[in-house]
């Protein structure tokens, strides 16, 4: 009997790896009362961005820095932006030590960075918002493949094109979301939030016959529409691309 039932509970569940895609927080300072009256003025802009998303603490900024550092603040705050803490990268061994006490798990480190051309002046520029949401890869990943959605993307709905670029031929409504690594094509009015780039390629371009979204972002470069489009893009052909670290957004002809 004994055998019996350890083997139905063997049988109760399979293990395997698994990749999420996670929010990276850089960290530039070891102050955690700084930290959290930075991050909620940083996400005041955007109060629905975040949800549930899992993050990485990046210590590298601060690795060589002396004074503790208090994960446990720094994480609580975390939550309470509607964030999960689950891991930190790039410290020091004692850095990395604390972390473990407050609960956050070591991730390996980052790669380098590959050295980026030169970026041409930018002659308009709709609005910039600093880097905030990172990618765990930095380096261009151009999508193999197309993923393409025929049906209507309604609120709470979500796809993600892994790996790929990402066409869609109805309406993508308001509190819905579409995902790709590599481009995102709308061929309807574009009404939810687009993530091109999700991996950190930033060639990846948002393209839509009627651009009036409530989020769009490029390789982790976003912009809200709280302060409303332009009137020669509001509604109309657009494209959303990259350029250094400002995100354009400009008509379609």
């Amino acid at each position: 009997m004994a055998l019996t039932t350890a083997a139905q509970s063997r049988s109760s569940f399979d293990l395997k790896s698994a990749s999420l895609p996670v929010v990276a927080v850089l960290l530039k300072t070891t102050d955690a009362a700084q930290f959290v009256a930075d991050l909620a003025e940083r996400v005041a802009d955007a109060p629905g961005f975040f949800d549930n998303d899992p993050v990485l603490i990046d210590l590298a900024p601060v690795r060589e820095a002396e004074a503790p550092i208090d994960f446990a603040a720094i994480a609580a705050a975390l939550r309470q932006h509607n964030t999960l803490p689950v891991a930190v990268r790039g410290g020091s061994p004692a850095q990395m030590d604390a972390a473990r006490v407050a609960g956050l798990a070591a991730a390996p480190d980052a790669p380098p960075p590959r050295a980026e051309a030169p970026v041409a002046p930018v002659q308009e520029v709709i609005r910039e918002v600093e880097v905030v949401r990172e990618v765990p890869v930095q380096v261009p990943m151009p999508g193999p493949g197309t993923v393409v959605v025929d049906k209507p993307l309604r609120s709470g709905q979500q796809v993600y094109a892994r790996g790929a670029d990402l066409v869609v031929l109805a309406v993508v409504s308001f509190g819905a979301e579409v995902i790709a690594d590599g481009n995102i094509h709308v061929y309807a009015p574009l009404r939810g939030r687009a993530i091109a780039g999700a991996r950190g390629n930033t060639e990846a371009r948002i393209f839509s016959t009627c651009l009036e979204p409530q989020l769009v972002s490029i390789a982790g470069i976003y912009r809200t529409t709280e302060t409303e489009l332009p009137a020669e893009v509001r509604g109309k052909p657009a494209q959303v691309r990259l350029e250094g670290e400002k995100l354009l957004i400009e008509p379609l002809a």
